[in-house]
């Protein structure tokens, strides 16, 4: 943990940390919101997941085209202007009474104007830190990003019922311009300008690191998806005990990445950190009583954080600078594809076999993840004589002081 302090007391580093969990705090919020504000607006659960689908669809696509606009517009541009039409987007939601069809097309304009700050925060942190502390840096960022799976769901599912589902969006809406203000103000983000890639849309693609961390991301998101899923299923949506548990499952990731950030990271790091995730959530199948999936899921996710961290570094060491936030977005894109799908194949088979099947995908993803880590080890980069900073443009890159 002293490493981690020592950290925290570079420049600027903790203040860009807190800005950018808050702005991004959000995230954890506004799927659950809503989904309760439709279904109590319209009377439909299935109308709820039309517009959680078409927010799903916006947020994919604009992933990797909101992160490469930075490049040519410049990071606090491009956040400002899809913060604006994201909280506007979700205020008419929250305000303004419609049908069905309102809902999906103001849905998909919130998630196509999410803000990239989760790409822009991944690209500035090279420029923050020494070379030997930015492994611990993707580390702590993994790691403290749990908070937010932690508690937004907590706060937004307090709020909407005791307040109301305007109040619950509304708060979001505040949170998103609020934190978005902060982040967008740091000093750290002014010093930093990405420069315009020359490459088309997509040609970061082609780089094996980034295809295999994207895929390996939906395998990821996909196995945490689907034991979601089943969790909620096993316990009831009202039960106390599925709150617990998936805290659980979010608290071992949080200890794994604090615990884990500081070690080197080599070719089998990923195939080791995800063995981890695979063999806790395959002891799930053996018991969905209370207590065994929280010992099961707290294995699990132990390797969670350290797996997203060596996707992180991986990515940053194999690009050029003017490549990364375009890079991080199409990981994003990819985890978010992973979560529909984790989501899906779980609600398949909830419906036919039961919570036990859904735990069973989980541990599916989780286990060809490891296989796809293991198959492709020569794709790697070895981490544990060199930092993870991006390749060199063949430009200078110009920064702001």
């Amino acid at each position: 943990m002293a490493g981690y302090r020592e950290l925290l007391r570079a420049p600027g580093v903790a203040r860009i940390i807190a800005a950018q969990l808050t702005a991004r705090f959000p995230n954890g919020m506004t799927s659950l919101a809503l989904l309760l504000h439709v279904e109590r607006t319209t009377g439909s659960y299935a109308a709820a997941g039309i517009v959680l689908a078409a927010t799903s669809i916006g947020q994919a696509i604009a992933g990797p085209v909101t992160s490469r606009w930075m490049g040519v517009w410049g990071i606090r541009r491009v956040l400002t202007a899809t913060t604006a039409v994201c909280a506007a987007a979700i205020l008419v939601m929250a305000l303004v009474p419609m049908h069905l069809a309102g809902y999906v097309v103001l849905g998909f304009i919130a998630g196509m104007s999410t803000p990239p700050v989760q790409s822009a925060v991944r690209t500035i942190y090279p420029k923050l830190v020494t070379s030997r502390q930015l492994t611990p840096l993707f580390s702590l960022d993994a790691s403290l990003q749990e908070i937010i799976w932690i508690l937004a769901p907590v706060v937004i599912t307090i709020v909407a019922t005791q307040a109301g589902t305007v109040p619950g969006l509304l708060l979001i809406v505040a949170i998103l311009v609020g934190g978005g203000a902060w982040f967008i103000l740091s000093p750290e983000v002014g010093r930093v300008r990405i420069p315009r890639s020359r490459r088309p849309l997509g040609r970061v693609l082609a780089k094996p690191t980034v295809l295999l961390a994207t895929v390996i991301g939906f395998l990821l998101i996909g196995a945490c998806s689907a034991v979601e899923a089943a969790v909620v299923a096993n316990f009831g949506h009202g039960g106390l005990e599925a709150g617990l548990v998936l805290a659980i499952f979010s608290v071992g990731s949080l200890a794994g990445g604090l615990a884990f950030g500081h070690i080197p990271m080599g070719p089998w790091a990923m195939a080791r950190r995800l063995a981890v995730l695979a063999v806790g959530l395959s002891l799930t199948v053996f018991s969905l009583s209370f207590w065994w999936l929280g010992v099961s899921l707290v294995i699990a996710g132990i390797g969670i954080a350290p797996a997203l961290a060596v996707m992180f570094a991986m990515t940053s060491a194999s690009v050029k600078f003017s490549e990364t936030a375009e890079a991080y977005g199409w990981i994003g894109t990819g985890q978010l594809i992973g979560a529909a799908a984790g989501s899906a194949v779980a609600g398949f088979l909830i419906d036919g076999v039961g919570p036990i099947g859904a735990f069973w995908a989980g541990a599916g993803f989780a286990l060809v993840g490891t296989v796809v880590a293991i198959t492709c080890v020569r794709g790697f980069p070895d981490l544990r004589h060199r930092d993870p900073s991006p390749l060199p443009d063949t430009e200078p890159v110009p920064v702001i002081t």
